[in-house]
């Protein structure tokens, strides 16, 4: 019979064999400076008193600078013409409680109601401001005109009569500043039109 031969075990237990000792250069980092325990370089020794740089931070954003702008809304044609008539309403009660139902301080007021509601009417309603001024105008005189005998519509009439020249005035700014915004509207479209190759219609 033949008879086996046993081979010794190639793979024993492996024993802790001490590793070889490092050489200098990487004992030493780059530039002769000491080696961490993590094996880069070490940070170079910080001189004594220096004070510690603080760590950069996110810097806050700048908030946008706040331009006080005056308010420029956009009203359609009845827009306008509420805005104006409410606010006619408001300045005659005022006229009355405050100057003696005085014809002369409404018209004085009346000039720059007039202002606003042509400048404030948007671009496609600009021709309803000259027509809605005038409304206003009679709606604020309800609460100043007087009448004889208390007829209220006479005081209206009268009043209207009077200060005819407050009504024309007001009503020739606003139509001033319609003809001047509707002339540069006009403008500014036959510019686009021609900086895009377009014909103006």
């Amino acid at each position: 019979m033949e008879q086996y031969r046993t081979r010794p075990a190639q793979y024993g237990p492996r024993r802790d064999r001490p590793r070889p000792p490092l050489p200098p250069q990487v004992k030493r980092g780059a530039g002769g400076a000491p080696a961490r325990a993590g094996g880069g370089p070490a940070r170079p020794a910080r001189p004594p008193g220096a004070q510690r740089r603080p760590a950069p931070g996110r810097r806050p954003a700048l908030a946008p600078a706040a331009v006080g702008r005056l308010p420029n809304p956009r009203l359609t044609g009845l827009g306008s013409g509420l805005f104006c008539a409410v606010v006619m309403f408001l300045l005659g009660a005022l006229c009355a409680a405050l100057f003696g139902a005085s014809l002369t301080a409404y018209g004085v007021l009346f000039l720059p109601v007039c202002v606003l509601t042509a400048v404030w009417v948007r671009p496609g309603d600009l021709m309803t401001a000259p027509v809605v001024v005038p409304i206003a105008f009679a709606v604020g005189l309800l609460p100043v005109a007087e009448g004889d005998g208390g007829s209220r519509l006479m005081g209206l009439v009268t009043a209207l009569a009077t200060q005819a020249g407050w009504l024309y005035g007001g009503t020739l700014v606003a139509g001033l500043i319609v003809i001047v915004r509707r002339i540069r509207l006009v403008h500014r479209r036959r510019t686009a039109a021609a900086a895009g190759g377009r014909p103006a219609v």
